[in-house]
């Protein structure tokens, strides 16, 4: 027999963990499918190291440590958890369904789906050794930690050259290192890189090693040129990514309104999305700020939704 609950809540990040708090105050015992092996519940924070801009540590915290404690509480005010991966979900019509890897069937009258987005990534193996340690990629979360020093920026869009303008505010230099000869950035956005004395571009190339998995920490990379295949070194203290982000939405292709990028659309101020009963919270649907903090306001913006909308059908 299917487990049915009034609110179904796949991921376990600052989004789907704040939901399910603001759900089970409500008494609406919401049951969170967190995720399991080898996806990593929590979500993106779980490998992040100091947070120094969630609200209430004045001194920071480790990201791992501020889900653990954001899951105890979900735990202790009624949330049931699911150690699972959602492998199947029908959000065309309800009562919702999500089917996980090990045939569990959950049914919920409502579904927060809270999955949120993946970087991007070069697919170096130091970069998995040195992600939080140096290698980062998102300036506005990471950047304070580079305050006076040389960092480099991967890319050549929007996102890239405003971390790069970003960064330039806190870092002694950037370098930004595109694989073409121009940006693909805005004419503003290129406009203001151009014109900072902090940003030094570096075209046609890419990033053919990362040093130092050996000293713990970003020492400098190895840049690759493409047409001569001239290596070099570059010292640095941080390496930003940003080549984009992808959201994931892969289960619930076809079955909600999505951007061109995948990213759920939700109505303006509100995480409803085009599915009466189905709300979107954190950067599943954030195409914008993609932080801890916004990702948890907009989970508690779903609970209470989905809480006004089972008022609303008398369940």
């Amino acid at each position: 027999m299917p487990s049915e609950t009034k609110v179904l809540i796949i991921g376990s990040g600052p989004a789907g963990l704040t939901a399910a708090i603001y759900a089970a105050r409500a008494n609406l015992a919401p049951i969170v499918i967190e995720g399991g092996p080898p996806n990593l519940p929590g979500g993106q924070l779980m490998i992040t190291s100091d947070v120094e801009n969630y609200p209430g540590f004045p001194n920071g915290i480790m990201g791992p440590d501020l889900m653990i404690a954001m899951r105890e509480q979900a735990v202790r005010v009624g949330a049931e958890f699911v150690s699972e991966n959602v492998v199947k979900a029908t959000v065309r019509e309800r009562p919702f369904t999500a089917v996980t890897d090990s045939g569990g069937e959950y049914v919920g009258q409502t579904v927060i789906i809270a999955t949120g987005a993946s970087a991007k990534w070069l697919g170096l193996p130091e970069e998995t050794a040195l992600y939080g340690k140096g290698v980062s990629a998102c300036a506005t979360c990471d950047g304070f930690f580079f305050r006076g020093k040389d960092v480099v920026v991967v890319g050549g869009g929007d996102t890239a050259i405003e971390e790069a303008n970003y960064l330039s505010r806190l870092a002694r230099s950037v370098t930004v290192v595109h694989r073409r000869d121009h940006l693909r950035a805005s004419a503003i956005m290129q406009k203001r890189a151009f014109e900072n004395e902090k940003i030094r571009l570096v075209w046609d190339s890419v990033i053919a090693k990362v040093h130092d998995p050996a000293a713990g920490k970003v020492t400098g990379v190895t840049l690759r040129h493409l047409h001569t295949g001239s290596e070099h070194h570059l010292a640095t203290d941080g390496l930003f990514i940003a080549i984009g982000h992808e959201p994931n939405t892969a289960l619930f292709k076809g079955q909600l309104i999505t951007d061109e990028n995948g990213y759920i659309v939700t109505e303006p101020g509100t995480p409803a999305t085009s599915v009466p009963g189905v709300f979107a919270a954190g950067d599943v649907q954030d195409t914008v700020y993609r932080q801890a903090i916004t990702a948890a306001g907009s989970g508690c913006m779903a609970a209470i939704g989905a809480e006004r909308f089972l008022e609303e059908i008398g369940s």
